[in-house]
């Protein structure tokens, strides 16, 4: 620390403590009161890939064919589901749903129409729709048409006819459209020719507006899930309930990210107590930290209220690793505090603060920046929620250093120092100190060993994957597994993915051509208008062997569900033309005269209003141990062009599969830039702090030795990369270069003071043991993350943890043997 800032700080914190009290006591109050704009977040949005180009086209899509939101509530008798009491007690828990607020429409087996129970003629249809509980339907001919209907099977019945299920379509809020809507109109203009001063104030202003509004509509739909609940809880005494759902999957997130943070929060919080009592004895070094530790928390929250960053799954552990950080810097301190005790029992609780603070503020400062820098590094992501968290553990950084540096020597000032420290030879003294004599009387073992490792290590890398199921993020425990995996299994599959299939490129040429033509001759205007039959490319009798190749070929591989498509209402209208294929002429009839909501079902959500483009609504069945995506996805707009003959340019594939599995491979993607980012800031902060080019290639490898470890621990696992344990590589680097940074910074002392002898030796009992405990810490704190209901979650604690004890054996072993051999540090007297 520079002299003048040095005296200027001191003078502060140690001669005006009461300064420093009031400042904190301001800040949260600010804190406090801007901590209540707080929000959490599990939209689907939070889960897409910023600037993704499939975004654009499935919100185009979307326009089309509409997309509600809606819930899904299978129902499972104890008894015969088509019995008279099943059946009004479907009825009855059917009505009351649809009576909430917010509920749009119900569909179940009670609504939808019957053409074969018994069969009925188009005429009939025209006039009036049958359903199931109406008098003249046969209810053994209704069972089997909701067995074989190429609609109704495994949709809204399972094949074993004891699982039904209803779909409760919510209500769209056409404010957020228009916002959402609007926001993107801007933004698309921004990237393409700039905005002007009063567009960019818009843009902002509807950026702002949007975001409110979808915090409320997550409110609202977390308050009808929960009446959802309510209301299903009196149906469960004779029946098998589940609930599913992109909003209810939305709202249990977002409790699974409040009870992350309520139960990391307390749980880290209790084991910092726990472990400041039995590791130190003594009250203040038990309240300090620790007031320290909240005093950081509540800030950070103030500060994500005032920004309005909302934390999402990815960032619930933000507190558990702002604690952990805040912590490490704090034990660092209390060590180096004890040490200067022990060595001068005589000296003043001022001077001991001061020399500690001058001793540790150069590393503890590198040890912060170099952290920062690793969050940050994951703005590269391009994964909105990865940026977010990445930007919020930055700023938590600076915050955790500026507080601990601020508060703990203006905190112990007027503490009593009691008796000087007895360091006797502890478990962490006897732990360090075996190494270095491992480092002093095996350095060819160690060097033998790290690179068994680390060619173990590459080789799980190379095995490493981002292809992991949805339903594999929650315990079988919770709802959102048992209904993921009822209705997977049961009832058509889970995640949805929409191919699109347009008309090729010649036709719409062709049709270019004709229209000039009919420009100009009025008869032949006349007879191009002779219906959609006539005038579309795939609604006419010509392409429906077409159509049915593409829904058979859809329906026919092992990892897809149900397929829904012009080809299965086809189908089910050539059931009322007596089994017969329909011609133009029926085609045109059809589509002309059947009634509207009637239409609005069978030919609204699978064709274009101009009948040039198909949507095959697809049903993936997440739980499918085989299921790729990206294979899947590839496979698909392979083998449509190749063994259905379709051209490239006519298929794409959108919907939230799609999107999902651009921000997997992503993931991937960026990884690679992650590190490199962060290994070059790395090395560059070495060279500044040291001084030495040696030690700027020194300094990354402990951690990189590390990170290789656990990545390739990952891969020998099986256990994919996703968007929680994407982060682990950089965080251990980010936070596991503390420790190298504080040794070297150690060593380099003992070089310049005593020599290359006993130099390791001193280091390992000195500053190691302050490693060893903020290692303890951190790895216990990491390991509280497994409480979590959310499997990345615990995945990400787990090897985090693990990576941290990784690089403290690597910056008791490999470090010195580097410093050793290389020698980056001369003696100066």
């Amino acid at each position: 620390m520079p002299n003048a800032f040095s005296s200027a700080f001191h003078r502060l914190v140690l001669d005006m403590p009461w300064v420093v009290a009031l400042f904190t006591a301001a800040l949260l109050a600010v804190a406090g009161y801007q901590g209540q704009r707080f929000k959490l977040d599990a939209s689907a949005d939070s889960l897409i890939l910023e600037g993704d180009e499939d975004l654009a086209y499935y919100r185009d899509v979307s326009g089309v064919y509409g997309t509600e939101e809606f819930l899904v509530v299978t129902y499972s008798p104890d008894d015969d589901l088509f019995s008279e009491a099943s059946l009004a007690r479907l009825k009855r828990l059917k009505d009351e749903l649809a009576a909430l607020e917010q509920v749009a429409s119900v569909m179940s087996i009670l609504d939808v129409p019957l053409v074969d129970s018994p069969r009925v003629t188009l005429s009939e249809i025209q006039e009036s729709q049958r359903t199931l509980l109406d008098e003249d339907t046969d209810p053994a001919l209704a069972k089997q048409e909701f067995l074989t209907s190429p609609i109704y099977k495994d949709l809204v019945l399972n094949p074993g006819a004891d699982t039904t299920a209803m779909l409760v379509n919510l209500r769209s809020d056409e404010e957020a459209a228009r916002l959402l809507e609007r926001r993107e109109a801007l933004r698309a203009q921004r990237d393409q020719k700039g905005l002007s001063t009063n567009e960019a104030v818009e843009l902002d202003e509807v950026t702002a507006a949007y975001a409110a509004r979808t915090a409320e509509l997550q409110v609202a739909t977390q308050t009808l899930i929960d009446e959802v609940r309510v209301i299903l809880n009196r149906y469960r005494d004779e029946s098998t309930i589940f609930l599913g759902g992109v909003p209810m999957i939305a709202a249990d997130m977002i409790d699974y990210v409040r009870g992350d943070i309520r139960s990391f929060g307390i749980g880290v919080g209790l084991f910092i107590v726990a472990l400041l009592a039995v590791s130190f004895r003594r009250a203040h070094w038990v309240i300090v930290p620790s007031a320290i530790c909240a005093v950081v928390t509540v800030v950070m929250v103030g500060f994500l209220g005032f920004m309005d960053w909302r934390v999402t799954i990815v960032s619930s552990n933000f507190i558990s690793l702002l604690l952990i950080i805040t912590l490490s810097l704090s034990i660092h301190l209390i060590v180096r505090h004890r040490e200067l005790h022990a060595e001068s029992p005589n000296r003043s609780q001022r001077e001991l603060l001061r020399d500690t603070i001058n001793s540790k503020f150069m590393p503890s400062l590198f040890t912060a920046l170099t952290t920062m820098v690793s969050f940050a590094s994951l703005i590269v992501s391009d994964i909105r929620p990865v940026i977010d968290f990445g930007l919020m553990m930055t700023w938590g950084v600076l915050f955790a250093f500026l507080l601990t540096f601020l508060l703990f020597p203006a905190a112990l000032v007027g503490w009593s120092l009691g008796r000087a420290p007895s360091e006797g030879r502890d478990i962490t003294a006897r732990f360090n100190l075996g190494l270095a004599a491992l480092v002093d009387r095996a350095p060819g073992l160690t060097w033998f060993g790290f690179v068994l490792l680390l060619i173990g290590g590459a080789i799980g890398i190379n095995r490493l994957t981002v292809e992991n199921r949805f339903i594999d993020y929650f315990h079988d425990s919770t709802e959102i597994y048992q209904g993921m995996l009822e209705i997977d299994r049961e009832l058509g599959g889970t995640t949805p993915v929409d191919v699109i299939i347009d008309a090729p490129k010649s036709f719409y040429e062709e049709q270019a051509y004709l229209a000039e033509l009919a420009a100009e001759d009025d008869y032949l205007a006349e007879e191009l208008d002779g219906g959609l039959s006539s005038s579309s490319y795939w609604y006419n009798e010509f392409r429906q062997d077409e159509v049915h190749a593409i829904h058979d070929y859809l329906d026919a591989l092992p990892q897809t569900g149900k397929v829904l498509s012009l080809s299965s209402s086809l189908r089910m209208a050539q059931m009322v033309n007596n089994d017969q294929p329909l011609g133009n002429f029926e085609m045109a009839l059809a589509h002309r005269l059947l009634p509207a909501d009637v239409k609005a079902s069978l030919f609204d959500p699978y064709m274009s209003p101009d009948g040039n483009q198909l949507r095959f609504a697809v049903r993936v069945v997440d739980s499918d141990p085989s299921l790729r995506r990206d294979d899947l996805l590839r496979q698909i707009e392979r083998e449509l062009v190749e063994e259905v003959g379709l051209e490239p340019e006519q298929v794409n594939l959108t919907g939230m599969m799609v999107l999902y599995n651009n921000v997997m491979q992503s993931l991937f993607e960026s990884q690679l830039a992650t590190l490199v980012v962060v290994f070059l800031a790395i090395s560059a902060m070495f060279w500044i702090l040291f001084g030495s080019f040696k030690m700027a290639l020194i300094g990354v490898v402990p951690t990189l030795v590390a990170a290789v470890l656990v990545l390739g621990l990952m891969g020998w696992l099986n256990i994919p990369l996703d968007i929680m344990t994407i982060t682990i590589a950089a965080i251990t680097i980010g936070i596991g270069v503390h420790d190298t940074i504080h040794y070297t910074h150690r060593y380099r002392d003992e070089v310049q003071q005593h020599g290359d002898e006993g130099a390791v030796q001193s280091c390992h009992a000195s500053v190691g043991r302050a490693m060893a405990y903020t290692t303890l810490v951190v790895a216990l704190g990491f390991s509280i993350l497994a409480l979590s209901n959310f499997v990345p979650t615990i995945y990400f604690g787990l090897f985090t943890g693990a990576a941290m004890l990784i690089a403290l054996f690597s910056n008791l072993t490999l470090l010195p043997l580097l410093l050793v051999r290389l020698k980056p540090f001369t003696r100066t007297s």
